[in-house]
């Protein structure tokens, strides 16, 4: 089985037009034989599920409705990641984008078989409003190379001025 990492960049343009409905799931990182799994973010006191945009489910690459969610961190806080025991058994890696989704800023490999990765600090990204796009390792015998995606946006609130 051949395994290569897919980039999300020509999707970018689907989610930009894919907007409406969420897309089916379940409500935490581990899905059911006939629906994708979610992912789990968690910073600070926000803990949210998010659906894909695409996914290979038996053989078959779905690409689903639906409007990233957007959290809001505070600074140099850790931002986790959960993803279902079969997604890390394939492989992921964390794709940053822009605000706007379109330019990639960088991408964090995570180690084969990690369901949880806690490496994100919301202040390791430059800009204050930016996303994070899960992305599991493409079987390239499996719809065409097309891989599950999870994108999720953060706008980091600016810490407070003193006042005097």
């Amino acid at each position: 089985m051949s395994s290569a990492r897919t980039t999300v960049a020509g999707g970018i343009a689907v989610l930009a037009l894919l907007a409406g409905c969420n897309a089916g799931g379940s409500s935490d990182a581990e899905s059911s034989p006939d629906s994708a799994p979610t992912v789990r973010v968690r910073s600070g006191t926000q803990d949210v599920a998010v659906q894909p945009t695409q996914y290979c489910l038996d053989g078959s690459g779905e690409r689903y409705a639906g409007t990233p969610p957007v959290v809001e961190v505070s600074p140099d806080s850790t931002i986790a990641l959960t993803v279902s025991q079969a997604v890390a058994d394939q492989g992921w890696s964390v794709q940053v984008y822009d605000d706007q989704l379109e330019t990639p800023i960088g991408e964090i490999d995570v180690e084969d078989g990690t369901t949880v990765y806690t490496g994100i600090n919301s202040s390791d990204v430059v800009p204050p409003s930016f996303y994070l796009v899960v992305v599991e390792d493409s079987d390239d015998s499996e719809c065409g190379g097309l891989s599950g995606a999870w994108p999720v946006g953060f706008i980091r609130a600016e810490a407070a001025a003193p006042t005097s």
